[in-house]
């Protein structure tokens, strides 16, 4: 070691190597996943035999299996014997409520996944290759998949979204949810406030996974779909506020922009427009999660990206908007923007 080096400072390989094979992670991930191995554990014991004939696997495969997941912090292993870590308990173990193994159909879809093979082009480029728009193409039967599969993701932030649009308020009120998906987080405001009528933007296909949830929730009567893109099809209103979840992530500052406008003119005086978004600091490597997702729209979008939070208030401001706040989402990558119209 030199002078003055630290052993943090040391030039290392390994790093090289476990960013190279971090794929591996992912299919075991998805493998583990599909054989249900996160419930087996929990029913069995942990013993390598019941494991793996209850996921009607080979002892070797399981075995190889388990222990890739344990040095990965997904399982624990004492004595031969394999456990469940709060984490897996709580988000993998399909037999908890909580359980994310559903997000998996999504995040490895092929046009998630294959497209990255492709980075290098995409960086030269600067934009997906995919066909068209990539995951913002009309009518794209990726966003049913979606609002399918990531409900139990987005099913923790819809509360605290709905909170802050409501603000404690009570009483008749619109509420216009743009790129609706599976409808949770107008459902959300649905149910927090008796008296609120909700009106789901998305492409018809995409609403019909919306209807079935509202239905689920009890708030059907209360629940309206407006099939088609947000740019082209009317708003109507005047609504007391509009949700944008998870979307403008999918488009340039001008796009943004116009949209934005377009909201302002459907809300009333005093209206809220809230956003749900990846949004990193200025530095645009911090934190990690919110960070890295614009890599995730730099391989599936012609112009996406994770937008700072000062970005969105300057896209929120010139479409007119004032008082633009951002809300981070406790136990969340994603933060709530709202504006005021």
């Amino acid at each position: 070691m030199t002078p003055h080096m630290s052993p943090e400072n040391v030039p290392n390989p390994a790093l090289v190597f476990d960013v190279l094979q971090s794929y591996q992670r992912t299919w075991a991930l998805k493998a583990a996943i599909e054989l249900d191995l996160f419930r087996a554990i929990g029913e069995s014991g942990g013993d390598l035999a019941s494991i793996a004939k209850r996921c009607s696997a080979s002892e070797r495969g399981t075995r190889i299996l388990c222990d890739f997941l344990v040095i990965s912090g997904l399982l624990t292993k004492e004595n031969g014997h394999y456990s469940l870590t709060p984490t897996s308990a709580t988000f993998l173990d399909t037999r908890s409520p909580a359980s994310l193994a559903s997000v998996a159909t999504f995040l490895s879809n092929p046009m998630m996944v294959d497209t990255f093979k492709e980075l290098a082009a995409i960086v030269r480029n600067g934009r997906t290759t995919l066909p068209g728009d990539g995951s913002v193409e009309p009518e794209n039967p990726l966003w049913v998949e979606f609002a399918e599969s990531m409900t139990p993701m987005m099913g923790p932030v819809a509360g605290p979204m709905a909170d802050l649009v409501l603000e404690g308020k009570s009483g008749p009120m619109r509420v216009l949810d743009i790129a609706a998906g599976h409808g949770l987080f107008g459902i959300a405001v649905a149910q927090k406030n008796p008296q609120a009528r909700i009106v789901g933007l998305d492409w018809a296909a995409v609403l019909q996974v919306a209807k079935r949830n509202a239905e689920k929730a009890g708030v059907q009567d209360r629940y309206e779909v407006l099939p088609g893109s947000a740019f082209d099809v009317p708003f109507g209103g005047p609504y007391d506020a509009v949700l944008l979840t998870n979307f403008l992530h999918h488009f340039d500052h001008p796009t943004n922009v116009s949209l934005l406008r377009k909201v302002h003119e459907a809300l009333k005086p005093g209206g809220v427009a809230a956003t749900l978004e990846f949004v990193p600091n200025d530095d645009r490597v911090s934190p990690p999660q919110a960070a890295s997702f614009a890599l995730t729209m730099l391989g599936s979008t012609p112009s996406g990206d994770a937008y700072t939070l000062k970005e969105l208030t300057a896209m929120y401001e010139e479409a007119g908007f004032h008082t633009v706040t951002g809300h981070p989402i406790p136990m969340s990558p994603q933060t709530v923007v709202v504006g005021r119209a």
